[in-house]
């Protein structure tokens, strides 16, 4: 990575923690708000896993008051129910309010062009379909019987339900927008060949679970990719613990990092599991890349990203095994427990591996 080739500087350092304006329309969805399950209460925000994803201050904020209108919603509806009918007919049309998630993600949309003043990000055309510009609508927009992937590709909106894994892949979504344009490119193309059966086929299944599970282990030093894919956690993620990124507090002295790109995992997430395990690829960089913010270096990879996926998907061999299992609670200063060297003893969780000496990166 040469200095040429780095992202732009402007704006790209700004944080997304300053309180949102009154008249926002994250603000204003907050009076109609739909209910929200407990779900949304256990985000954990502050969590390191979740520390890449782009706007996720002004998401959080609007989930969070979301989520209070809506319990407070539910307390009034307790408390009144002696009250007029009329009144407990306006509370309920208020929580029946549907597609918040859909309209949260494109205020953080819309906020983050402006935010790098950039166009808003467009799907990758596959046979006719021309660009089309990228947003959330709800689920009910999607035709039925036509696919989820090809109503993104020939439109531009990605159909979203007020839910929890909607909202994680509505993030990845503003996160590693020309990762998600191309990985949805691909799907088009094997639906264009093989239409829409029982079995996906091994493209599509490759990246069906790197969409929704998938992982990046960013690094410039490549003895640890080279671990990690021959199961060698001792050289991949103990032994060199010290050159791991800290997500709360990025270093340009590191030499490895992990950002989770599957929603499906984000979810999983919110009650974080040992054995919980992704599928991840491994992404080379120079050292340069590790004093760039967090910003620049999503924007970075995402391009990086794009490149080795197109790479790997070209491939007529190409199957899910091509992924690197990673137990993502192992990855250093993602969870306390991994401090202490014994955590990586459970061979069931770490476990000895399929193969050896499987150098499948392209990066």
């Amino acid at each position: 990575m040469t200095a040429s080739n780095l992202p732009p500087l402007h704006r790209l350092d700004a944080r997304f923690d300053k309180p949102l304006p009154n008249d926002s329309s994250i603000q204003a969805s907050a009076v109609a708000a739909s209910r929200l399950d407990d779900s949304f209460a256990q985000i954990d925000w502050r969590a390191p896993w979740l520390g890449h994803v782009q706007q996720l201050d002004a998401i959080s904020q609007a989930i969070t008051r979301l989520s209070a209108a809506s319990n407070w919603s539910m307390e009034r509806a307790d408390t009144q129910s002696s009250a007029p009918e009329t009144q407990v007919l306006d509370i309920s049309r208020t929580q029946d309010t549907p597609d918040i998630i859909a309209k949260v993600l494109n205020t953080a949309l819309h906020q983050q062009a402006a935010d790098v003043q950039q166009q808003l990000p467009h799907t990758k055309p596959a046979y006719n379909h021309k660009v089309q510009t990228l947003q959330f609508v709800s689920q009910d927009a999607l035709p039925e019987g036509e696919a989820y992937e090809s109503f993104i590709g020939s439109t531009g909106n990605i159909p979203t339900r007020d839910n929890l894994h909607d909202l994680f892949n509505g993030s990845i979504w503003l996160t590693f927008p020309k990762t998600k344009a191309l990985l949805n490119h691909y799907h088009m193309l094997e639906i264009e060949q093989q239409g829409v059966g029982a079995s996906r086929g091994r493209v599509r299944d490759t990246i069906t679970v790197f969409d929704e599970n998938g992982a990046i282990l960013v690094t410039s030093e490549s003895s640890i990719g080279e671990a990690l894919i021959d199961f060698d956690w001792q050289n991949s993620l103990v032994k060199p613990r010290r050159y791991w990124d800290k997500m709360d507090n990025p270093s340009k002295d590191a030499k490895a990092a992990v950002y989770i790109f599957g929603h499906a995992l984000l979810e999983q997430l919110i009650a974080p599991r040992k054995p919980l395990c992704a599928h991840s690829v491994v992404i080379s960089v120079n050292q340069d890349f590790f004093a760039l913010s967090t910003q620049q270096r999503i924007a970075f990879l995402d391009d990086k990203l794009a490149d080795y996926m197109n790479e790997l998907l070209s491939k007529d061999t190409v199957t899910p095994r091509h992924l690197s299992p990673l137990p993502i609670l192992g990855v250093p200063h993602f969870w306390a427990e991994n401090e202490d060297s014994h955590f990586y003893d459970d061979a069931f969780v770490f476990r000895s591996g399929r193969r050896k000496n499987n150098k499948n990166g392209f990066g």
